[in-house]
């Protein structure tokens, strides 16, 4: 009797099972991002509301809110490396307690480009400023970027930006990001938020899991074919 490969067909089906499983899985990667898209879609068009409301209504990833931040005008602030419709320069981040709530937001002031002039002054207020804003959730600093110095930071870090600016007590994981002038007397200072990165290659990605896959039983049943054609009767 011709020799059966068991060896050789355990290891194709346990590759075919692998290449099928990430196949599968990069399918429920589609459905969860397509998902994330349409639900950060509908989160930007919703109008401002207040601080409060969107605290408690849920999923508060791309909404808008309405605060009151003593001293924000005039507080101090950390400068974050960053690219801005292609030109390279820094966000300014301050603290913000806004009235009426215990916890510290970060504040994303604005960009301002390199070689232009001009930065707020800083000095102890409390005079009240209305801000609306969008929150985003802050992701982890990468483990590779550089650490900051000379209150200039190359990622978003809360815990050490809101250190350097001496914030005490619990600080919330969102970034608000200034959608109303904070400063009008600093030109160079344009609040904005940064468009929403996200990357869709799932369904590619599914597509060369599946395709290898196929690929893989084609190989076995051909290598199969061949090795049982040489082996004698």
């Amino acid at each position: 009797m011709r020799r059966f490969p068991w060896i050789l067909t355990v290891l194709a089906a346990l590759g075919v099972a692998l290449l099928l499983a990430l196949g599968v899985w990069q399918v429920q990667r589609l459905k969860w991002k397509e998902g994330l898209i349409a639900a950060a879609e509908a989160a930007s068009t919703r109008p401002p509301e207040p601080l409060d409301r969107v605290l408690t209504g849920g999923d508060v990833e791309f909404r808008k809110a309405m605060m009151v931040c003593p001293g924000l005008a005039t507080a101090p602030y950390v400068e974050l490396q960053s690219i801005h419709d292609g030109r390279p320069g820094v966000r300014l981040i301050s603290a913000c307690r806004p009235v009426g709530r215990d916890e510290v937001l970060l504040i994303d002031r604005g960009f301002v480009a390199d070689g232009q002039g001009g930065r707020p002054r800083v000095q102890t207020s409390t005079l009240p400023l209305v801000l609306v804003g969008e929150l985003r959730i802050t992701p982890p600093p990468p483990a590779l970027a550089p650490p900051p110095a000379n209150d200039r930071f190359y990622a978003r870090d809360t815990e050490a930006m809101a250190k350097a600016l001496g914030v005490t007590g619990p600080v919330r994981p969102e970034t608000v990001f200034a959608l109303t002038a904070i400063n009008p007397e600093v030109p160079a200072l344009v609040p904005s938020a940064p468009p929403a990165a996200f990357s869709n290659n799932h369904f590619g990605y599914a597509l060369t899991w599946f395709g290898l896959a196929i690929a893989l039983i084609g190989f076995y049943v051909a290598l199969l074919r061949r090795r049982l054609k040489r082996d004698p009767s």
